[in-house]
């Protein structure tokens, strides 16, 4: 018996006629009660995504599981089901700049973020983030340089695979993962990048974007992956700018954006409804 007796079921399978109607039947005969259902058939790659959320107040996610396995396979599906109770471990990294980890902190503990965090990691020390609100989180200073990288990150492994940390979050990490670190977290580490991509990639974005005389800037959510800043894109949004704004100003405004983002993305992961699709994802708002 779980807690909620809610469970979310997320799916992908090549395209084809009657999967809805099978996963329904295939639900209801078990004696689940769908609450919710969003559904996607990508005309480009021939696959089919689908998010449920049922209920199912007699069996647990073990017995779900079993149950649900052999039906997928008929289907050749990808799926994930859990538990609606179940608070995802996630661990924050983040550098100098901390508006993104203290928009999270906030958040999270007026329960706007349902998860539990394994762990602040910076590479700064616990002076700089003093203003913030840290306690009972387990923070961790992990200085990095070109001679440094590989030790840092193999303590940075440590600490995720001991925490049983499920997200990986750079809230502003101004450091590049290596491409080993970044295979290992695929499709789960997330990264805030401050401009909207794909224009302005790598470094002080802002100041390209100011040079460039844009109109626009915004702030991209994305999977991090070994080619840097060209992960999935998660969500992203934007806010005008005019020819008077010096780069202070968008950096000042790009803030904002940057944290409403992240913060979208995370209650958007949170709740499974963001998917991989290749290059890109599908997202399932409420």
């Amino acid at each position: 018996m779980t807690a909620t007796g809610q469970f979310v079921l997320t799916l992908s399978c090549p395209d084809r006629a009657g999967i809805v109607a099978a996963v329904s039947n295939h639900l209801a005969g078990q004696g689940g009660n769908i609450l919710e259902a969003q559904q996607f058939g990508d005309a480009e790659t021939g696959r089919f995504f689908m998010r449920l959320v049922f209920e199912d107040t007699e069996r647990d996610l073990a017995a779900l599981e079993a149950g649900f396995d052999a039906f997928a396979k008929q289907f050749a599906m990808q799926w994930t089901l859990r538990d609606r109770g179940q608070r995802r471990r996630v661990m924050l990294l983040v550098s100098k700049f901390d508006h993104c980890l203290a928009d999270i902190l906030y958040r999270w503990r007026i329960g706007e973020l349902p998860m539990d965090i394994a762990g602040v990691v910076a590479n700064h020390p616990r002076e700089t983030y003093r203003h913030l609100d840290l306690d009972g989180i387990p923070f961790h200073h992990l200085p990095v340089d070109h001679r440094s990288r590989t030790d840092q990150e193999a303590a940075l492994t440590r600490l995720i695979d001991e925490s049983g940390t499920d997200l990986v979050v750079l809230a502003r990490y101004m450091q590049i993962l290596s491409n080993e670190l970044a295979r290992k977290l695929a499709g789960r580490c997330i990264n805030i990048h401050h401009s909207f991509l794909p224009g302005f990639k790598g470094a002080r974005p802002y100041h390209q974007a100011h040079r460039r005389g844009v109109k626009l800037i915004g702030a991209t959510a994305h999977f991090v992956t070994a080619e840097l800043d060209e992960g999935p894109i998660i969500e992203q949004d934007i806010e005008r700018v005019t020819h008077a704004d010096t780069p202070e100003d968008l950096i000042r405004i790009g803030r904002d954006i940057e944290r409403r983002v992240l913060a979208r993305t995370l209650r958007l992961y949170l709740d499974d409804r963001v998917l991989l699709n290749g290059a890109k994802t599908v997202v399932f708002h409420s």
